[in-house]
């Protein structure tokens, strides 16, 4: 799939993204996948690029722009146990430093790039989100309930939200929780807060799955979870109107 790389102009300077497109022309229902904390690399080219081919518009963007333009870290081609110690150091006051108020801050340029793309079909989008990047998926549904119609969060901390979030949400969810992320009290008390909040979801804990389980460049990878992950974001973009 083609994959060209842009630069967002948002309120504090411009952030870098690539987007990922069919081959062949046209214009493709659009979808705004917000990265895990380890950023822009080959694994989200990937993911990118394999969700383009099943007919998408989809824009990744350096979320921690204000620090520096792709690559933010000096990662390894495997981000193992060992390497994870060095990698947070750095990570972690990237991380405290992007508030939901500049999460909110950018999505609206994101979804403002995304739509503006010729490959784009004019519309409602999906939004989703890996591990921290789930997190900002959830705030940019809440923040453009008109603008977004499908959200899908995988091994992020989605309770962090909250009900002032949530009630926003109208967009049809999936959440899929890594099994070390959370105890079956934990997803039970955050199904009562979704309902009760009135967001229009799916909870799952993947069987057997630790933090991280849809990155191949990671020792937390996990192939048939991410084979599952595919079974519920794809049906979810599908049975949603956007574009």
């Amino acid at each position: 799939m083609p994959i060209e790389t842009l630069h967002v102009p948002t309120p504090d300077g411009p952030a870098d993204a690539i987007v990922a497109f069919p081959d062949g022309g046209g214009r493709h229902p659009g979808v705004l996948m917000y990265p895990d904390g380890f950023g822009i690399r080959p694994a989200l080219r990937e993911l990118a690029a394999e969700l383009a081919g099943h007919g998408y518009s989809v824009l990744v963007p350096n979320v921690f722009h204000r620090h520096g333009p792709t690559p933010l870290l000096d990662l390894p081609e495997h981000i193992d146990r060992d390497a994870r110690p060095a990698i947070f150091a750095r990570l972690m006051p990237m991380i405290e430093a992007h508030t939901t108020e500049l999460v909110r801050r950018d999505a609206g340029p994101y979804l403002d790039a995304l739509a503006a793309r010729p490959q784009t079909a004019p519309g409602p989008v999906g939004v989703t989100g890996y591990c921290i990047g789930g997190l900002y998926a959830v705030h940019t549904a809440a923040a453009h309930p008109d603008r977004v119609a499908a959200l899908a969060a995988f091994h992020a901390p989605v309770g962090a939200a909250g009900p002032e979030s949530f009630r926003r949400i109208t967009a049809r969810a999936h959440f899929g929780h890594a099994a070390s992320d959370l105890t079956s009290e934990q997803f039970d008390a955050l199904e009562r807060e979704l309902d009760a909040s009135g967001v229009d979801h799916r909870s799952e804990i993947y069987p057997g799955t630790v933090h991280g389980f849809t990155m191949p460049d990671t020792d937390a990878f996990d192939p048939a979870a991410l084979r599952h992950h595919w079974d519920r974001l794809l049906p979810l973009l599908g049975a949603t109107p956007t574009g």
